[in-house]
């Protein structure tokens, strides 16, 4: 077999990648590392490289490295304790290991008091099993999990629901689909049957007409076989028209899988979905509603009552943020087309409409909508 030639030289792509990793980081590290119940937070990079490139560019276990560092030392300045942070960080190539252990060292990036740093040079598949079995033991801790493989061949989707069945864990998967899909437009070689298989009867299958439809038709099936206990998106990555990668996240928390999608819409405004080289034209007052406005109007039409912690769910597992389903139910509202009432059936004050984390935990059924 062909041995893969190692990327020296950091793309935009690859930044793209890592950048949406850091964000998201931020956000996850700080909120679990300040819960008041998590005792300690397990951060796995499973495909770590050598951490810098050639080119200067910082790949993922710097970016984590940096992201710590700044989140340790950010609440020490506020006098505040957070859970540890232990780090693993493996690589099948034992020299990327150890360039990584002199990129650390050489540039003081981590500190005993953050907490564990691992290293390891494992195979993918050697680690799985026993990675998910750890994650099963762990008591009051959480684990983050990123997957940026050499090319798709070694990832199923048996690995990642035994990695996610615990649900004290998150993945984030990075994918060449572009290769993926213009293998299943040639006509699919073995690896790839063998990965759709896993998720869905092959029959089933439809050629894709494009990367992005693709993307969606592999999203769907894993999130049919993962099932409802868990969200599933993606971020797509367009290096051209002709060169589109995707990361895929998965988590059981609806908190923290609101957190990867205010990260996209941080990154993307205009549409939430990914990023390009180019951005042509401002199409945010178009496309944000308007698709998430049509499957609301779908499900308050064909339910009697839609409760707010129903909204809520309903906009994140579309791939939307709760503001965007405010903005849309105060046009409605104003338009005379939607009213909101209490469990008695009486209505609330206009605006009023609770699409929050904290009332779909504590007041799911508040209100619920009507159209008129």
């Amino acid at each position: 077999m062909v041995k893969r030639k190692s990327q020296i030289l950091m793309l935009d792509h690859s930044k793209a990648k890592v950048m949406l990793l850091q964000k998201y980081l931020e956000k996850y590290l700080n909120i679990i590392a300040n819960d008041g119940f998590t005792k300690k937070i397990n951060v796995f990079d499973l495909f770590c490289g050598e951490g810098i490139y050639d080119n200067s560019g910082e790949g993922s276990p710097v970016v984590i490295l940096k992201t710590l560092k700044d989140l340790h030392f950010t609440n020490k300045a506020k006098n505040k304790t957070i859970s540890k942070v232990d780090l693993f960080f493996n690589d099948r190539d034992e020299s990327k290991i150890e360039k990584l252990k002199n990129v650390i060292n050489e540039n003081k990036l981590h500190y005993e008091s953050f907490g564990r740093l691992v290293y390891s040079s494992k195979d993918y598949k050697a680690i799985v099993d026993g990675l998910a079995g750890y994650i099963q033991e762990m008591k009051n801790e959480k684990a983050f999990i990123f997957i940026d493989p050499y090319g798709y061949k070694e990832i199923r989707g048996s690995e990642l629901k035994k990695l996610l069945q615990s649900k004290k864990s998150e993945v984030l998967l990075f994918l060449p689909t572009q290769f993926m899909y213009r293998f299943n437009e040639k006509g699919t070689p073995e690896a790839l049957i063998q990965i759709i298989e896993e998720l869905v009867d092959f029959k089933s299958w439809k050629p894709s007409v494009s990367v992005y439809q693709f993307i969606e038709q592999f999203k769907d099936a894993l999130k049919s076989y993962l099932g409802k206990d868990f969200f599933v998106d993606t971020f797509s990555i367009e290096k051209d028209a002709a060169t589109v990668f995707c990361l895929f996240f998965f988590s059981s928390h609806i908190r923290g899988f609101e957190k990867m999608l205010e990260t996209k819409w941080q990154i993307d405004d205009d549409e939430g979905k990914g990023w390009s080289y180019e951005q042509t034209g401002n199409l945010f007052s178009v496309l944000k509603t308007n698709p998430l406005e049509q499957k609301l109007i779908s499900l308050l039409s064909s339910n009697n009552k839609v409760f707010n912690g129903n909204i809520y769910e309903f906009t994140l597992r579309n791939g939307f943020l709760p503001k965007h389903s405010t903005e849309i139910f105060s046009s409605l509202q104003s338009n005379g087309r939607l009213d909101v009432l209490s469990e008695n059936g009486e209505r609330v004050r206009k605006g009023a409409f609770y699409l929050s984390y904290e009332n779909f935990k504590n007041s799911p059924n508040k209100v619920y909508f009507k159209l008129k």
